[in-house]
């Protein structure tokens, strides 16, 4: 699922003698050594272990289950500290209490202030007790003793903080990326009083509308093998040589999973039925109560907590969940501080690194260490020690292809106007509806089409590689482009930049000669031939680049719901609705606009065999070949919506 979780998993997971937790009397007992210079970034390890006592506990929640926490706390008692929790599936290591972290908090800023720090096994993972849920259900209403979830179990975490930590000053922040970011976002609904600020980044929402298991319907394969290759239910400290990776064999992820067949077959080949989670995703492929249950989104009210959610315009992997939580959040609880930032980043890199570069693209300045210095830090900061007031604006948006960061009173910004763009004849692309086809005598049918084949996938990659890599969202879509099974419309040359922001609308109508086929809409920014090379150590020409600015699957069996998937009746015209997440972009003048349209995206999405059934375990002759048609007629007009900025029209 995501890059962080997975990079978390390989850490050395060593376990020390755990035994009775220490009193608080340690620390102070213990000198204050002088930490080393603060420009010594070198040395942020060596000032951590000399700046702060590591304490270990196991905090017991209202239904009496413990939960494995490590605590740091700063040696200097001169003055009162704050404290920030993370709370984790992936492990708070490394453990004993005489083994520190090299790095405490968001950033390196936050250890050098002083904050107290609490890491936290949640429920069931590594050292805690009780069964660990995935995307654990929240319980609304009143509980009883019994009725736990991660709410409750954080407002127990910070009770015991607040009354078992010395020297703090009343105030608690959460923050976390990935699934701590859907901890934090849980942590928040009936908080606290202690809990003042929190920061949910790149959290997930609703693991199937848009998160990391299903977009559209269409279940995101090689993200989702990939991380539950690493992430097998265990209990227990892990060692390092307990936690092996995943040998696929080979390092093509496309032959790998075409030669795999229907998905059932990898519980058969490498899972053995060791993995529930896994079979879960493969058994639960609707909208089902298995899936709302676990969506935290429609439960964000009552939020308290001054709010920062961040996300990054390239986050393969959970994109969707910060702009979700961020609208529910507006939505359910007016009046609150609740913030959006969105950078050029993919999954958790605004945490670490400059951010000046992805893939291919420059983005002309150290996008994250802006992002660390000049708005998380100065967020938890004012919440959490002064008196809340900030200068953030409601959304602090990079803007991709001027190389920007835009401050905005509202997400999506009130200053847009919604504009159509038209799929035409002979690949053209254009605001203008089309007229009518005058009987014939243009030669037009008003359609294009193209054959899909299950058995030739178009690859989302234009290289071998296995897993997902976190730059294939800005990746040059030339190589798709040139398959006869990807339809391809552009704009003619643009005449003054193109600034869109908010959510892209696509509405198809299309129809196929099977039961079932997967529409994949892709918005790309393409360059002009002479568009000049900015970093003369990338051997990619820049010129003539066409890169992905968003791209999104749609299973059309789930046209109508969700919950309750309807076969295509072959040949018949049929309307598709769907949304692709949110963009802030600008086509550049001379700059064309591109939309692909194709049936398959391998294996980054799993593939319709093109027959309605359940796909996991279709049978080989299930997958069969089959005509799709995209309509661009005036009385079946397929068109891409954007939000155009007032400033650019």
């Amino acid at each position: 699922m995501t890059a962080t979780r997975r990079a978390a998993l390989l850490l050395a997971l060593l376990f020390c003698a755990h035994g009775p937790a220490p009193s608080w009397s340690r620390a102070a007992a213990a000198s204050t050594p002088q930490p080393p210079a603060s420009g010594e970034a070198s040395d942020l390890a060596a000032f951590i272990e000399a700046s702060y006592t590591k304490y270990e506990h196991r905090i017991s929640m209202r239904d009496g289950k413990r939960l494995h926490t490590a605590v740091y706390v700063p040696k200097d008692r001169s003055r009162s500290h704050a404290i920030l929790l993370l709370r984790t599936p992936y492990g708070v290591a490394p453990y004993g209490v005489d083994r520190y972290r090299e790095r405490l908090g968001p950033s390196e800023r936050f250890a050098r202030e002083g904050f107290v720090f609490a890491y936290q096994d949640v429920r069931g993972r590594f050292l805690s007790e009780g069964e660990f849920i995935e995307m654990t259900p929240h319980r609304a209403g009143k509980r009883g003793p019994a009725e736990v979830d991660e709410s409750t179990d954080a407002w127990d975490t910070i009770e015991w903080l607040i009354d078992h930590v010395p020297n703090h000053n009343g105030r608690v922040g959460m923050w976390g990326i990935s699934y701590p970011g859907f901890y934090t976002a849980a942590g928040m609904i009936d908080a606290h009083p202690a809990l003042v600020a929190a920061s949910p980044q790149a959290p997930i929402a609703d693991l199937y509308m848009g998160d990391d298991c299903y977009h559209g319907g269409a279940f995101m394969l090689a993200a989702n093998f990939d991380f539950f290759t690493r992430f097998a239910p265990h209990s227990g400290p892990t060692l390092p040589e307990d936690r092996r990776s995943f040998d696929y064999g080979t390092a093509d992820g496309y032959e790998f999973f075409l030669e795999l067949g229907a998905l059932a077959r990898a519980d058969e080949l490498h899972f053995h039925h060791q993995i529930p989670y896994w079979s879960e995703l493969l058994e639960h492929t609707t909208y089902d109560e298995f899936w709302r249950s676990r969506a935290i989104t429609p439960h964000l009210r009552r939020v308290a907590p001054a709010v920062l959610v961040v996300g990054g315009w390239y986050d393969a992997e959970n994109l969707q969940g910060p702009l979700a939580v961020y609208a529910s959040i507006e939505e359910r609880n007016p009046g609150i501080a609740n913030h959006l930032v969105m950078g050029p980043w993919s999954h958790g890199s605004w945490s670490q690194g400059p951010g000046d570069r992805l893939g291919h693209l420059t983005f002309g300045s150290a996008t994250a260490e802006l992002y660390r210095e000049q708005i998380e830090f100065p967020f938890f900061h004012a919440h959490l020690y002064g008196d809340g007031k900030t200068d953030l604006p409601e959304a602090w948006m990079f803007e991709t292809g001027t190389n920007r960061w835009r401050r905005h009173d509202s997400w999506p910004p009130a200053e847009t106007r919604t504009r159509r763009l038209f799929l035409g004849p002979e690949g053209s692309l254009g605001f203008e509806p089309l007229a009518s086809i005058g009987s014939g005598a243009s030669g037009d049918a008003g359609f294009d089409e193209y054959t899909s084949d299950p058995a030739r996938p178009v690859p989302f990659l234009p290289y071998t590689a296995v897993g997902m890599p976190d730059d294939y969202m800005t990746e040059d879509q030339r190589f798709a482009g040139r398959r006869p099974d990807v339809l391809v419309y552009e704009t003619e040359p643009l005449e003054g930049d193109l600034a869109i922001a908010g959510p892209i609308g696509v509405e198809l109508w299309v129809s196929t000669s099977g039961t079932d086929s997967d529409f994949v809409v892709k918005l790309i920014d393409a360059y002009p031939v002479d568009y000049p090379d900015p970093d003369p150590d990338d051997r990619t020409p820049m010129g003539g680049y066409r890169q992905l600015v968003r791209g999104e699957p749609f299973r059309a069996k789930f046209r109508e719901s969700f919950t309750e998937p309807t076969p295509m009746t072959p040949g018949e015209p049929t309307r598709i609705v769907f949304s692709m997440p949110d963009v802030s972009h600008v086509f550049r003048r001379g700059h064309r606009v591109v939309v692909q349209v194709q049936s398959s995206w391998f294996p980054l999405v799993d593939r319709n065999p093109q027959t309605f059934t359940h796909i996991p375990q279709a049978a080989p002759e299930q997958f069969r070949a089959a005509t799709q048609r995209v309509y661009r007629s005036p009385e079946m007009s397929s068109a891409i919506e954007i939000r155009v900025l007032e400033s650019s029209m």
